[in-house]
């Protein structure tokens, strides 16, 4: 295993839980043999690190100053480009957009950890990289990139704050605390730790006001307060009034400091939240969770689903209240037994050694680093195909590719050409993607990566146009010039009808240095053109490949969709076809037809949105019976997953009769290509005639067919399905001989 030459960047070494999180990881790691520098403003933890062996740059990326910000720019590529970095791990927003624009231009891996929770409003989104990979500290973090920066979830991942259960031990005393601020150990001490700014201090406060309320009920109390920030003076001048007002020492404000081991010792019970609670929790003290997030109130048991949610942070919970506070603390240090407490203390240090080790912190780090060192340093893969179209068909093709890839070797830098790439970023998480008309772009794309995937789907085919097969000759033959690996991936070829354009196909594809093909009669053709490549294959479409989402959650789809699942339904998919004008009144015969004659809920379902949704409604406004359309924004896996509650598919579309197909649910195809006629003659399934001379008799005849025989059907459907997903698992079998 590779021990990685790793930089650390973050705004500052001061007190907080993002600051002792760092320090933990880094002192781990190099216990471990890795090479750790950390780059920060300085602070109190400088001292720690450097002491472990750990070599720290000073570079001022604590403030949002534009004179600042471009002199840590200067600084830290200086820093990067000297000490030349395996990788650079930015632990906080504005030394992550820096490390972000230094990586446009240096090579090393960009990942990132996210501790909180930004605001995005004002153009501060744009403020935010977040690496090639990121790793968060708690689940509703990395829903939160998701749903803020859609930052896909395969690039997240969750970790915890470490805890050092030896440097946090009950053997841990705080006589030396209680000694320096003349603490008197005969009476209770509360202790809390946080950063003292304005938008962390509202618990500090909160003790500090209800100070004199606590003193009436709880003899002698002490407040252990520790920790520095912009709000540090004000919260003190109100501890000295308390203090002067009760006449004796009860609110201690110690500022910042790094013994928080020995303060911590020093209370009998602990408030605070996220890294300085779980601290806590390993000194085995009685915990209340409590921040300016929220307010969970003494752990135990019953919290810690809750807590671990927010990583004890207390986002979504209810607020914290000096009446909250003074309620538990009276709990236990009046109400509870010494056994109670002690209970409380080794349950919570039970939790820190289960979830909450700097061990598993690190291995989960080491793990993102392995991951995104080899994505960086690993193959990387170009697909090209009708990609960004809202065409179901080709969408499930370019999911289903990217899916199975990954499966394969998740190290594989996949880029995508997309007609409408922010769309495919969003729809489905994927990183890298490029605007497929964008000439500039696409050789750059071409000219990065190893291989290109071409496919799958009809692209090599005249019917649509000339400029189409064009395009995608063109992308085969700009890779071969740049000496790339080409594979035409599970490819449906032609028809290609015009002398010229074979003679094209045959020249670029006899350069390909692997086809795989998604039938046996686009061999024939490409054999037809002359082609004489002998790295061909026949495998079958990648979509029988396909992950399907649970029947409930489809099911559930449905319903919402206002389709009634109480009688069988029909499937329906139709498409616009020049010339074929008659198209929407025989769809409405055969609709109406099969409704009447067979009491069946018609449901026309939408492909490509909206030309399909388009001619549904024509052949809908022709019916005289009730149909609905399924003409939502659903994903590939959603739609097959509803046909899959569907007894009978109807369709020109040949991506419908494959996630039939997938779903062993019977088929009537009506053919406008030749690929539906292949399609059909392959699973011996009927048609409904040629779309320009639609057979209503034909079509209703085959549908009643299938009914009075549906179980043979299914099982000669299902025979033929088997066969066809172990050909398509063949696709990243020959992939995989051209990765090597």
């Amino acid at each position: 295993m590779k021990k990685y030459k790793i930089l650390m960047t973050t705004m500052g070494l001061d007190i907080g839980g993002a600051e002792t999180h760092i320090v933990e990881l880094a002192k781990e790691l190099t216990k471990r043999g890795y090479d750790v520098s950390v780059a920060s403003n300085g602070g109190v933890y400088v001292e720690e690190l450097e002491a472990a062996g750990i070599r720290h740059f000073e570079v001022p990326m604590n403030v949002r100053n534009i004179s600042k910000m471009y002199q840590s720019y200067k600084l830290l590529k200086k820093i990067i480009k000297d000490e030349k970095f395996d990788i650079v791990h930015s632990h906080a927003r504005i030394p992550g957009f820096i490390t972000g624009i230094i990586n446009h231009s240096e090579k090393f891996t960009f990942v990132t950890s996210a501790h909180w929770v930004f605001n995005t409003s004002h153009g501060l989104k744009y403020l935010t990289n977040w690496g090639q990979k990121v790793i968060a500290v708690s689940e509703d973090i990395k829903q939160y990139l998701i749903d803020n920066y859609n930052t896909p979830e395969e690039n997240i991942y969750v970790t915890i704050n470490g805890i050092d259960t030896d440097k946090f031990s009950p053997e841990i005393t705080g006589d030396d605390v209680i000694k320096e601020f003349n603490i008197n150990p005969d009476f209770p001490v509360v202790s809390y730790v946080s950063r003292m700014d304005e938008d962390r201090s509202l618990v500090a406060e909160q003790l500090i006001d209800y100070a004199e309320e606590l003193d009436k009920s709880i003899e002698g109390i002490q407040l252990l307060i520790t920790g520095g920030g912009n709000s540090f003076d004000r919260l003190k001048e109100k501890a000295d009034a308390v203090n002067k007002k009760l006449n004796r020492q009860c609110v201690i404000m110690t500022g910042g400091r790094t013994d928080i081991n020995k303060i911590i010792a020093a209370g009998d019970i602990f408030v605070g939240v996220s890294r300085s609670a779980l601290e806590a929790m390993a000194a085995a003290k009685p915990v209340i969770v409590a921040g300016n997030e929220g307010y969970i109130g003494i752990f135990s048991e019953d919290k810690l689903e809750k807590a671990q949610e927010n990583n004890f942070c207390c986002r979504g919970c209810e607020l914290s209240s000096g009446e909250l506070l003074v309620r538990d603390i009276k709990q236990l240090l009046l109400d509870s037994t010494d056994e109670e407490k002690a209970e409380l203390g080794a349950y919570g240090r039970e939790i820190i050694f289960k979830y909450y080790s700097v061990k598993k912190m690190a291995d989960d780090c080491i793990e993102m680093y392995d991951d995104a060192y080899s994505m960086n340093n690993g193959k990387k893969i170009l697909m090209s195909g009708y990609y960004g179209f809202n065409n179901s068909g080709d969408e499930a093709i370019l999911t289903t590719i990217y899916k199975n890839i990954k499966k394969m070797d998740k190290s594989i830098s996949i880029t995508v050409l997309s007609k409408n790439p922010e769309e495919t970023r969003a729809k489905y998480g994927f990183e890298n993607v490029v605007y497929r008309f964008d000439l500039f772009k696409v050789l750059k794309a071409i000219k990065k990566c190893d291989i290109l995937l071409s496919g799958g789907g009809s692209l090599l085919q005249d019917t649509t146009s000339t400029r189409s097969l064009m395009y995608y000759l063109s992308i085969i033959k700009a890779a071969k010039m740049m000496n790339k690996k080409v594979m035409l991936y599970a490819n449906g070829i032609g028809p290609v009808s015009k002398v010229k354009n074979r003679n094209m196909v045959k020249n670029v594809v006899n350069k390909a240095d692997l086809i795989t093909l998604r039938e046996q009669d686009s061999m024939d053709e490409l054999v037809s053109m002359g082609i004489t490549n002998k790295n061909i294959y026949v495998t079958a479409d990648p979509v029988f490949t396909m992950d399907i989402i649970p029947y409930y959650r489809s099911k559930e789809l449905l319903i919402k969709a206002g389709i009634p699942t109480t009688k069988g339904i029909v499937g329906v998919s139709v498409r616009n076809w020049k010339g074929c004008d008659t198209i929407p009144e025989r769809f409405a015969q055969i609709c109406d037809r099969i409704h009447d004659e067979y009491n069946k809920t018609i449901v026309f379902i939408v492909m490509h949105n909206p030309a399909d949704a388009n001619i549904s409604r024509q052949v809908m406004e022709k019916m005289h019976s009730q149909a609905y359309i399924l003409d939502g924004q659903y994903t590939p896996n959603e739609l097959i997953g509803m046909i899959g509650h569907m007894e009978v598919i109807l369709s020109m579309r040949l991506h419908t009769l494959i996630f039939a197909t997938k779903q062993r649910i019977p088929i009537i195809g009506f053919v406008y290509d030749p690929k539906i006629s292949n399609y059909m003659k392959l699973l011996n399934a009927p048609d409904g005639g040629n779309v320009e001379d639609i057979d209503v008799e034909k079509t209703v005849d085959a549908y009643g067919n299938i009914l009075e025989n549906y179980k043979d059907v299914v099982e000669n459907l299902d025979d033929v399905a088997r066969q066809l997903e172990e050909k398509a698992e063949l696709n990243e079998k020959y992939l995989g001989t051209l990765l090597k």
